[in-house]
């Protein structure tokens, strides 16, 4: 990492990547210039972070898409260049998964580990270093020994399943040593700020939300930092609310049609109550539910692809 000019970092736009790719919002791309040096002046390398918090077996694969997606709008951005294509060169990416669950993650975080593949045709499979960051692992002073603020905002997800009082112990020495740093810019604040609130909002009891976030706007003095950050966060809460309301809806038209059934048919086979649960389409499950109503029998009935 010493060859890494991390003053230089920068937050990419992803305006290259898949609207697939872009809908994981917890995923981060960086680029980072090497130090200054004679053959490597001009090299960027791409970091990828992905943020986990439950143990996932197709990290492997998952990862090697996000690269490849990175690598196509590098080659894209590259046809819309005057760069000859003999001239063509694609970035080094440096993949990072900072795993927060609780569980230990003992699967590999590589392509072989999603295959059962025979050992002789391993040399097929494409192979790549994963860096794995497992945050509720690290020494706390691991975590903060450089003064960086993403080490101090880790510390605070160590123990976002901890009871109130070692939550907001955490916040407040977060928040206190955040503003001593010489070295923080206004948009990292911002951002360690932002994911702050989305951490009381969305992953915290809201019995707690009103103590929690009285200890953010004690340490948030400046007026302009607070309103830009709680703009932000209330489009969160209000995304949030609007996905909460949308889903409750889908789930009730799904117990609707459930309920229907066994009001006329005494019961509802496991297979069927399976396939109409994968159903989202409010307008489908309402028709659905006008076939139940008409129905003689089950076999009446037809789920939509």
């Amino acid at each position: 990492m010493e060859y890494l000019d991390f003053s230089k970092l920068t937050e990419l736009n992803r305006s290259y990547i898949t609207d697939t790719l872009k809908e994981l919002e917890s995923d981060m791309v960086f680029s980072i210039p090497f130090h200054e040096t004679t053959t490597t002046e001009e090299l960027l390398i791409y970091i990828l972070i992905e943020h986990q918090s439950t143990v996932d077996p197709m990290m492997g694969f998952r990862v090697l898409f996000y690269m490849c997606q990175i690598w196509d709008g590098q080659r894209r951005a590259l046809e819309s260049s005057d760069i000859p294509k003999s001239e063509w060169r694609l970035g080094p990416i440096l993949p990072i998964v900072y795993y927060t669950g609780s569980h230990r993650w003992e699967t590999a975080i590589s392509l072989t580990a999603a295959m059962d593949v025979p050992s002789l045709l391993n040399k097929f499979v494409p192979k790549f270093d994963t860096l794995f960051l497992g945050v509720k692992d690290i020494n706390v002073d691991t975590l903060t020994k450089d003064g960086n603020p993403f080490g101090w905002l880790l510390r605070v997800i160590q123990h976002e399943d901890a009871d109130t009082t070692v939550v907001r112990n955490a916040l407040n020495e977060t928040l206190r040593q955040i503003q001593n740093l010489d070295t923080v810019s206004i948009s990292q604040y911002q951002n360690v700020l932002l994911y702050l609130y989305q951490l009381i909002f969305f992953r915290r009891p809201a019995s707690e939300r009103t103590d929690l976030l009285e200890v953010m706007q004690r340490h948030t003095q400046d007026k302009e930092v607070q309103d830009m950050v709680m703009t932000s966060a209330e489009l969160l809460i209000e995304k949030g609310v609007t996905q909460g309301i949308e889903q409750g809806i889908i789930q009730e038209k799904q117990n609707s049609v459930i309920r229907l059934i066994q009001h006329k048919f005494d019961e509802v086979p496991d297979s069927f109550a399976k396939s109409l649960r994968e159903i989202t389409d409010i307008i489908q499950l309402e028709s659905l539910f006008d076939d139940v109503l008409n129905a003689s029998n089950l076999d009446d009935i037809e789920l939509p692809d």
